[in-house]
């Protein structure tokens, strides 16, 4: 049996200062922003159309906001993250859009004397290159200083979505508040209306046009972060960016290419691309529970975590019953315990994984963040521990003989969902003993330790 020690010591903590301040002066900006863009629009639509273009907005945003949180379930990005990227994309890109467009198209059509043609110009030249960069921004924003929140693609997916899925919102506010205004002035039935049209291609035909032109910039930079040339650093970005321009160029040309333009475009481009992300989301998503499994596998050999936890962490499934068994008995701090856990196992399982396929150039401050997390992993495995061995076992993932409270029939009338009070609460027997969020057993010293990333605490 393993003899219990301290938990590790956390490094020295750098002050939070300066952080604290770049907090708060992203949040001013963006409210700013936000506040300027929703007048700029208003304006243009009218307050009725407004109202009735945000309505409207708001059906797409849920959908895509659920498909992209799916894909990075099984390292989850910080809500404060895909909140600032979301409010990048509806606030300050949506802004700048919309003022250099303006500006631009103003320009070109004064220059030609052919205001047609400027919009024309506008909307495939201009756009494209303007809006694309501008939801590039958040990306380039989070890989500069906070690399360590891009682990590869899967990262750059998510937060690609999550900020082009801002702009488009915004964007439908002013495009259905516009639709709605110009159905007044011509008394237009509701089922005949521009807006009913404009509703049906840009939230039910194509919700995901904005984020399949982003992602592939996102891609680009989840790419870069694996990469380690700087060549290829700084080339990867560029060449998703100029990904994103020429598709979401190519979409916005489709209405110049005759009358069947729009549906070729969307036929023959833009679903086959959409099908290709589909499967590449799903893809990236089991490669990293993979991932997840295999480096957790040295922690468990190692004693960080115990052999039931594994299989447990790189299920989804078991994930969300080992939080809703922590929730039956514990109430939301225990299912919180848990979820926090889950999150710095796939968090510790990741950053290993980089560590040891890119070397120390990677992950230079490797030995001080796999630290953090095994403190943190440390001090609520006491808490998470039984509830993901038991739902291992509860998902058909392990033998029964690995359920920390025996058989599934000894819980009585409480079935699946029985009492953890032993596990999340009181003392525990073997390998886990020891009170809940308190101290836990350190690692095994038998066997062989694959590196020193996983030697035990001093």
């Amino acid at each position: 049996m393993p003899r219990a020690t301290r938990p590790p010591r956390l490094l020295h903590r750098v002050p939070r200062t300066v952080g604290a301040v770049r907090t708060y002066a992203l949040v001013v900006l963006l409210g700013a922003c936000g506040i300027a863009i929703l007048e700029l629009v208003r304006e243009q639509t009218g307050t009725p159309g407004f109202f009735v273009g945000l309505g409207l907005a708001l059906l797409p945003v849920a959908p895509l906001v659920a498909a992209f949180r799916w894909v990075g379930r099984a390292a989850p990005q910080p809500w404060a993250q895909v909140a600032f990227c979301f409010g990048w994309g509806a606030c300050a890109a949506a802004l700048i859009a919309i003022l250099a467009n303006s500006f631009a198209t103003q320009w070109i059509a004064a220059a030609t004397a052919d205001p047609s043609y400027g919009d024309r110009l506008g909307s495939v030249a201009i756009a494209p290159v303007v809006e694309e960069s501008a939801k590039a921004a958040a990306l380039l924003l989070v890989f500069l200083f906070r690399r360590r929140r891009f682990s590869g693609p899967s990262d750059g997916f998510v937060m690609a979505g999550f900020t082009a899925t801002g702009f488009a919102f915004t964007e439908n506010i002013l495009y259905l508040g516009n639709a709605f205004d110009e159905d007044v002035e011509n008394g237009t039935g509701v089922l005949n209306s521009v807006t009913a049209a404009t509703f049906f291609v840009r939230g039910v035909m194509s919700p995901f046009a904005h984020p399949l032109f982003t992602v592939a910039t996102g891609l680009g930079f989840g790419a870069a972060a694996l990469a380690v040339r700087r060549t290829r650093r700084i080339g990867l970005p560029l060449l998703g960016l100029a990904s994103a321009m020429g598709l979401h160029a190519l979409w916005n040309s489709s209405s110049d290419l005759g009358e069947s333009g729009f549906y070729v475009v969307y036929g023959c481009v833009m679903v086959p691309v959409f099908g290709l992300l589909a499967w590449l989301a799903v893809w990236i998503r089991r490669r990293r529970l993979r991932a997840v499994a295999g480096e957790l596998a040295v922690y468990a050999a190692a004693g960080w975590l115990g052999p039931a936890e594994v299989p447990a962490l790189a299920s989804m499934p078991a994930r969300s019953l080992a939080r809703a068994l922590a929730r039956s008995t514990g109430g939301r701090p225990a299912g919180r315990a848990v979820a926090l856990y889950e999150a710095d196992a796939a968090a510790l399982a990741l950053l290993r994984h980089r560590a040891r396929s890119g070397g120390p150039d990677r992950e230079p401050d490797f030995a001080g963040r796999e630290r953090e997390l095994l403190r943190r992993l440390w001090l609520r495995r006491a808490t998470a521990g039984p509830a993901l061995s038991r739902a291992a076992v509860l998902e058909d993932l392990l033998p029964p003989c690995f359920d920390p409270l025996g058989p599934i029939g000894a819980l009585g009338p409480l079935g699946r969902l029985g009492s953890l009070d032993g596990a999340l609460g009181g003392p525990l027997d073997g390998p886990f003993k020891g009170p809940a969020l308190g101290l836990v057993p350190g690692p095994r010293r038998s066997g062989p330790v694959p590196s020193a990333m996983t030697a035990g605490p001093p």
